[in-house]
């Protein structure tokens, strides 16, 4: 059923039968530019100085596996300007997608594969050594378990209305208190339970100053981050580094191997043979999603972050619904910071190393959704773990170029692909 259109007013359907464009909005090119520039970015900086004889190796099963693939020798040339070609043609997509206001998300999905693969095509045409892709991805889980507990916890929070800058100090805490109470108890699974205790209690405080005093969430974020980090340090230099034999000696987690699941090529033993905090982040990413955009509990939490006001009149406790939301994401984060030790390490000063920031940059990239922020994660971690495998193999690029890429990959996505991201409306903002 059509609107009823006012004498004089122009409907919003033309003489064509289109919607006018005024109806519909200006044209945004930014996302086929963006690719453009990249496709001719890589055809100079990869195709053009890669020697035609350059052969890339990859490796796709471990080398003990039940599947064995054969090591494929890639001519490097020949797949990269391949790969350009395919970047072109999803390039003009996506200027044709563009033009017509139907944009398709799997043209980025596509595309950034691609520029994957030059990218590991380039940089393994300079080595000698072949890359394990099941060891990477084995790798990128690792890296990417705290990251995606952190983000977690920054979705929690911020959904609610409250800016988790402490995502640091949590992890942290986690960790900590982790390696005492594994270390004394000698099991494992003791440090599992008494480290989302300890992000708990760093959420607690974080809530106290944020909800109750009203203090600037992100001043008392970093603050608390601050507040933490010292402690765990003074701590680690007069009580775990005097004795570290009783208080920082963890037992390593064991691994759970699922039969059939982790023999299957490429990816089966990086997914399914994998210690029980890994499983648990399979886990949380379903049940986060459901809760908070198919349950009442959610809507409420939701409900909160958006439009306090509004929450409040229908009954909606605001502060208490956010000082829980902020208690849980940090007993979620300290859950994540567990990870850390997972492999039997003990506590080092400043383990954690800046991740709680990453995961706030994951959890923006996810544009504050369990699912996003999962996938958003495990491309920093990805990026961590290549830079890592590709050092120890001899990369032609530096280490602290490599160190960059979790962030240029977070520019590119948030200012160039993705687009604008618009957080909770009530973010930061106290109440009443």
């Amino acid at each position: 059923m059509t609107a009823p259109v006012m004498a004089g007013t122009p409907g919003p359907v033309g003489p064509d039968g289109m919607l006018r464009a005024d109806v519909l909005g200006a044209v945004s090119w930014r996302t086929p530019i963006t690719m453009a520039a990249l496709t001719v970015v890589t055809f100079f900086a990869f195709v053009l100085f890669t020697p035609s004889t350059a052969i890339a190796q990859f490796a796709f099963t471990e080398p003990d596996g039940s599947w064995q693939w054969p090591t494929w020798h890639a001519p490097a040339q020949l797949v990269l300007v391949i790969c350009v070609l395919l970047a072109a043609a999803l390039t003009a997509l996506a200027f044709q997608a563009a033009a017509a206001r139907k944009p398709r998300r799997w043209y980025l999905v596509a595309f950034g594969a691609l520029m994957l693969v030059m990218f590991l095509v380039w940089v393994m045409s300079a080595s000698t050594g072949t890359l394990r892709i099941p060891f990477l991805l084995g790798m990128t889980m690792t890296w990417a378990v705290p990251l995606v507990f952190g983000a977690f916890a920054g979705v929690l929070c911020e959904r609610a209305g409250v800016i988790n800058i402490a995502i640091e100090g949590q992890l942290l805490g986690g960790a900590f208190l982790c390696a005492i109470a594994a270390s004394l108890t000698g099991n494992a699974y003791v440090g599992l339970i008494a480290a989302p205790i300890a992000g708990a209690l760093v959420g607690l405080i974080l809530a106290a100053f944020a909800i109750t005093y009203k203090v600037d969430q992100i001043i008392v974020g970093v603050v608390v981050n601050v507040l933490v980090l010292g402690l765990t340090n003074y701590l680690f230099s007069t009580v775990l580094s005097e004795n570290p034999q009783a208080y920082n000696s963890p037992p390593p987690l064991p691994t759970w191997r699922i039969p059939v699941l982790a023999d299957i090529p490429v990816i089966g033993s990086a997914l399914f043979n994998q210690t029980v905090i890994v499983y648990a982040m399979y886990v949380a990413v379903f049940v986060l999603q459901y809760m908070l955009f198919r349950s009442r509990w959610g809507l409420r939490l939701r409900s909160v972050g958006e439009h306090p006001r509004a929450a409040d009149t229908v009954g909606i406790k605001v502060n208490r619904t956010r000082y829980r939301a902020v208690v849980l994401g940090g007993a979620v984060a300290g859950f994540g910071g567990a990870s850390f030790l997972a492999a039997g390490l003990a506590f080092t000063k400043e383990v954690s190393a800046g991740r709680g920031y990453i995961a706030l940059a994951a959890m923006i990239l996810g544009r504050w959704s369990p699912k996003g922020a999962l996938a958003a994660a495990v491309l920093f971690g990805f990026t961590d773990a290549l830079n890592r495998v590709l050092r120890n193999i001899g990369s032609p690029v530096d280490y602290e170029l490599m160190s960059m890429l979790p962030y240029l990959a977070t520019i590119f996505a948030v200012a160039g692909l993705v687009g604008r991201v618009r957080p909770p409306a009530a973010s930061g903002k106290p109440y009443p």
